[in-house]
């Protein structure tokens, strides 16, 4: 797997964590991997490879790009050959903001927008290994269209001391900190994300959890409940497997069997 990111510009970064870029050789046969939780939205470009999702009624192929939003639940996708992706790193009240885009709670958000238009120049930078002059196309289209959007500066704010504190701020600590009524804070974050403020920092404070065990999987849970500010380790065991369906013990074992990484700090794919 070969991966490389490129931070988001001083313009972009009340909005856009980052940009990056993922190689992945699945081999002939499908294969099936997971998409893991976080605090973060993307917008994705694939390549290459389809790539599907599993529905009830079957797999599912995914066009490009689509909006992989905020997870409740691993997603399991499928691919195989060579597959690779582009994508735009969001915070999750910036999104649909971003796009012009209704928000909504589905995992995996197809629609249609002129975003998608890069689709075919950023194919063939792609296929000629021009990976950073794509990222930078990328960037470059955001920069152009958030010169005719405003900045929410509440949300801005909350998001910053929510980002500071891993996501352990009670709600009345993020609104005191965007200088906004609990109230008023609630009811923008539920039209920018779809979500709530806690329904956000949840997320965040389990990916501490998750990047911590996916780094040291021998790390002690009762320290790291009381590092990231759970009541007890029973807390965060029952959060943990609220978002992943597993214990934070048999996600350790997988991690010690072999692991598939993005980075070093984040996990977005792990092979099942």
């Amino acid at each position: 797997m070969k991966h490389q990111e490129i931070e988001s510009p001083e313009e972009l970064r009340d909005a856009i964590q980052c940009f990056w870029y993922t190689s992945i050789d699945f081999g002939e046969r499908l294969s099936t991997f997971e998409v893991l939780p976080d605090g973060y939205a993307e917008i994705v470009f694939i390549f290459g490879s389809t790539c599907s999702i599993s529905t009830p009624g079957g797999l599912q192929s995914l066009p490009s790009p689509f909006i992989m939003g905020l997870l409740g639940q691993p997603v399991i996708l499928h691919a195989n050959n060579h597959l690779e992706v582009i994508g735009i790193r969001c915070f999750p009240w910036t999104v649909f903001d971003l796009l012009g885009l209704k928000p909504g709670q589905d995992r995996v958000h197809v629609f249609k927008h002129p975003i998608a238009r890069l689709q075919s120049s950023l194919s063939q930078l792609v296929q000629v290994g021009k990976i950073e002059e794509a990222l930078e196309h990328v960037k470059q289209y955001f920069l152009n269209a958030r010169e005719g959007i405003a900045a929410n500066s509440l949300l801005f704010k909350a998001g910053v001391a929510m980002r500071k504190a891993n996501g352990t701020l009670p709600v009345s600590q993020v609104a005191a900190a965007a200088h906004a009524t609990v109230r008023t804070l609630e009811r923008n974050f539920k039209q920018s994300t779809g979500y709530t403020v806690k329904d956000v920092s949840g997320l965040m404070r389990f990916e501490q959890v998750r990047n911590h065990l996916w780094l040291n999987p021998d790390a002690n849970l009762a320290g790291l409940a009381h590092e990231l500010g759970y009541a007890d380790q029973a807390h965060l065991s029952r959060d943990f497997k609220r978002y992943t369906g597993t214990t934070p013990a048999a996600f350790a074992r997988k991690v010690r069997k072999g692991k598939q990484t993005i980075t070093e700090d984040f996990v977005a794919f792990v092979q099942a």
